[in-house]
């Protein structure tokens, strides 16, 4: 993941996206370089748009999660169950 943070940065500033430079830029932050991970990544990279692919993805749809769905079913099962246990009428009501 860091090398995909790395060839975006260098992107940013201009610089060319090689697998040296991603490289030189992880060693910089004081991360390890996996050499296998960075050249499948410019493998990837090979002939793709970056700024093209950074527009697109922003323009993915993303459901959202649902908020409190669970806790609000608990809640309500539980005033089911309350209900349900209704006391009987003690006193005159209970001879009606």
């Amino acid at each position: 993941m860091e090398s995909i943070y790395a060839a975006l940065l260098l992107h940013k500033v201009g610089g060319k996206v090689t697998e040296a430079n991603v490289e030189k830029v992880l060693t910089a932050a004081g991360v390890k370089a996996d050499k296998t991970e960075i050249a499948n990544l410019i493998a990837g990279l090979k002939g793709a748009d970056i700024d093209e692919i950074i527009k697109s993805a922003g323009s993915i749809p993303v459901m959202a999660a649902p908020a409190g769905g669970k806790t609000k079913e608990k809640k309500e099962k539980k005033k089911e169950k309350e209900e349900e246990v209704e006391e009987e009428p003690t006193g005159i009501g209970s001879l009606f």
